[in-house]
């Protein structure tokens, strides 16, 4: 099974911490060059230099925020330049939680900004490369809430289910190109993304953490959250030439939470 990613570029964003890091490490070790997306040049300049490097692998990074997408924008044009780019993970940290009778129109907008039209700003800036090389991995990590909404996170469900359906229409859109276009459902993943949520449940219940945290391991048949590493190798795997005929779909990484295939 072909998974070497050697000779080709990946686009990791949110690429300092929790499954944007490790998915960084992860495609720098089967051999891709990185260029990590976030917006604190010091954290990436510090994840840069952990990743794994040979004699022909060299690696970069883009300082943007996803709050700003002309900004994003921007920094893409200016960076990229002909640069070749086989692989584009899309990884952003999802919108607060809350009930979504009681979220505020500008947060659906501002997540709508953060996530679906950033992810398609990076498609375009990178999708004629893709093109012009014969090969290209769109991988979203988005949420199990897709297949089945989560309680509290209202806007966080609407915003997934949006890029979901986006992801599916480019999939059958540059298919006929060798790009392929999948999501990643990444369940409860041991992640500051999961703390803050789990944060914010107990002061709001008065449970405490660790409880809370234990609900959530139960809740999947394996009786745990995942490691971060657990679901970058999943993202590792559809950006490989293994995975060259997956196309269009979304791949749980749950532990078998979801309560439908």
């Amino acid at each position: 099974m072909d998974i070497n990613l050697k000779h080709k570029t990946a686009i990791v964003c949110g690429s300092t911490q929790g499954i944007g890091l490790a998915t960084a490490k992860e495609l720098a070790k089967l051999g891709a060059n990185i260029i990590l997306i976030a917006r604190n040049p010091e954290r990436l300049e510090s994840t840069m230099k952990a990743l794994d490097t040979s004699a022909d692998q060299s690696h970069a990074f883009i300082v943007a925020d996803f709050t700003q997408p002309e900004e994003l924008k921007n920094m893409l044009d200016i960076s990229l330049g002909n640069k070749s780019v086989e692989i584009l993970v899309n990884n952003t940290g999802g919108p607060a939680g809350g009930l979504i009778h009681e979220a505020s129109t500008d947060e659906f907008i501002a997540a709508f900004n953060q996530h679906l039209i950033c992810n398609h700003i990076l498609v375009q800036a990178v999708k004629d490369k893709m093109i012009a090389a014969k090969y290209g991995r769109i991988i979203n990590v988005i949420s199990t809430s897709v297949k089945q909404p989560l309680p509290n996170l209202g806007v966080s469900n609407t915003i997934r289910g949006a890029v979901a359906n986006w992801s599916k229409t480019l999939a059958n859109e540059l298919g006929q190109y060798n790009i392929t276009v999948n999501n990643v459902l990444p369940g409860a993943t041991n992640t500051a993304r999961l703390q803050s949520i789990i944060e914010n449940k107990s002061e709001k219940t008065g449970k405490a953490f660790d409880s809370i945290k234990q609900d959530m391991a139960n809740a999947s048949p394996m009786g745990r959250v995942a490691e971060p590493e657990e679901v970058a190798n999943a993202i590792a795997f559809l950006a490989s030439p293994a995975a060259s005929y997956i196309n269009g779909i979304n791949v749980p990484v749950d532990g078998g939470r979801t309560k439908s295939l």
